[in-house]
This record gives C-alpha cells, sequence and structure tokens, in this order.
C-alpha cells in the first residue's frame, strides 16, 4: 500500500473542517440520517451508524444535533439521498474520487462536472480512477496511544492488515466488511480512536509543484463546499517546500 500522506490526509482536512465547521456538520449529520434510515436507528445493531456517530464527535458535533439526525430518519417526510461516486482527473492527471449523497442526481451531477471543469480537469467514467484506490477500513489514532510497534501489535491482534505511523499519530487499515469488529477490539486495547471510516486509499501518490497544487486546492474546495459533496479523495501529494509556501 502507498504510504501515508501527512499532508493531504491530516493537515488539509483538518483546515477544511476548521473552516467549515457548520458544513462539516450539515454533512454527517445527513451521514447519521442515512445510516439511520438503512438500518436501525440504534448505533449498537448498526455499524454505520456507529461509525458515523463516532466521526461526529471526533469533530465535537453536539450531541442534541446527533440526535436530531437519528430521528429525522425516522420521519416519513424526510428526503430521499440517493448514494453516488464520481470520478475524474485534476490537472496533470491526478486521480479524484468524489463520494455524494443527493436527492438531485441532475443537479450534483451538473454542478460536479463544471467544478472539474472550471479547474482544468474532467470529469470521467465510473472506475476510471477507481483502479488506482483501495478501499479499506481506515482507523486513527493519535501517537499518544503508544509506540509503533504497541499499536501495530494491537492493530495485528485487532484483525488489521497494515498500520502506518509517524511523530503525529497512528493510521490503521482493514478490509471494509472488517471495520467494525477491528475498531470496536482496538478500542478495549488502545481506548477510543480519532477516527474510524472507509476511505479510498491512493496506491501510489504523484507529488505536485505550486503551480498545480494550487490549482488542485481549488478544485478540492470547490468539490468540498457543496452541500452535496460528502467526501473527496485524490492521490497527489506536497512535498515540504511547495507546503510551507502554500
Amino acid at each position: 500500500m502507498a504510504g501515508h500522506s501527512k499532508w493531504a490526509n491530516i493537515q488539509h482536512r483538518k483546515g477544511k473542517q476548521d473552516k467549515l465547521r457548520s458544513k462539516a456538520f450539515s454533512k454527517l449529520s445527513k451521514e447519521i440520517t442515512v445510516a439511520a434510515k438503512m438500518g436501525m436507528p440504534d448505533p449498537d445493531m448498526n455499524p454505520r451508524l456507529r461509525l458515523a456517530i463516532k466521526a461526529a464527535k471526533a469533530v465535537s458535533m453536539p450531541k442534541d444535533v446527533i440526535d436530531r439526525a437519528i430521528k429525522k430518519s425516522q420521519m416519513g417526510d424526510g428526503a430521499d439521498y440517493t448514494e453516488i461516486r464520481y470520478e475524474g482527473y485534476g490537472v496533470n492527471g491526478i486521480a479524484i474520487i468524489v463520494e455524494a449523497m443527493t436527492d438531485n442526481l441532475n443537479r450534483t451531477a451538473s454542478n460536479v462536472r463544471s467544478y472539474f471543469t472550471k479547474c482544468g480537469g474532467n470529469l470521467g467514467t465510473t472506475g476510471s480512477v477507481a483502479h488506482s484506490f483501495d478501499r479499506v477500513g481506515e482507523i486513527t489514532y493519535p501517537a499518544s496511544a503508544g509506540s509503533a510497534d504497541d499499536v501495530m501489535m494491537a492493530a495485528l491482534e485487532a484483525g488489521a492488515e497494515d498500520v502506518e505511523s509517524d511523530e503525529d499519530g497512528h493510521w490503521i487499515y482493514c478490509r471494509v466488511e472488517n471495520l467494525p469488529e477491528v475498531s470496536d477490539a482496538l478500542e478495549k486495547a488502545l481506548g477510543e480512536s480519532t477516527e474510524s471510516k472507509l476511505v479510498w486509499k491512493p496506491q501510489t501518490r504523484t507529488e505536485v509543484d505550486l503551480e498545480t497544487a494550487q490549482k488542485l486546492m481549488r478544485l478540492i474546495d470547490l468539490l468540498e463546499e457543496d452541500d452535496d459533496v460528502q467526501t473527496v479523495t485524490h492521490n497527489f501529494d506536497v512535498p515540504e517546500d511547495v507546503a510551507a509556501q502554500l
């Protein structure tokens, strides 16, 4: 598997959460509602809902907001959302996967396509870039959870397949279908994780220069600011000297 990209996966995501806190709450609320509607409204009986609630708590979403999102799933007059994935290329052929949840497919498709076009990229067909990523479960722990060796041992005993550690934390990867069980087992061994979620993990990463990074950041910003877009994943990395200029 490709090495963990600290800049791509932490710094940018954290910055967007800080900048767009209310939008992050809105997207997480939508995920909680859909998860509860598709399964049981009880997180103990619904792994997807349990993970969605954990993600909400990770960004300090108030309990009453989480409860309202769950209750909304039981209301017959709520909007019906369709989950859809878009795949495309940014400048210089950088692969990008966009996951959306929408009540209007035409609106979302039109918006996503326009963002790619506006930023020098192009929207592809389903499967056009997904082959460059692995669909896996990702569980994140802070560096304080333990040494790299201790976390590796706990992860393997919990059923994980890979661990990447650095001075900022630990990223544990497992099969998609095993995420709830591995997450629960790790919680018993290491305490509560920072995040547990499904991700598209790039098999390789491409380093980009300043101009390319700026154009790609513009595209990612447009996508993440769209209310229908839930996640944006890419396979580029930014060298430290370029990141400093950004």
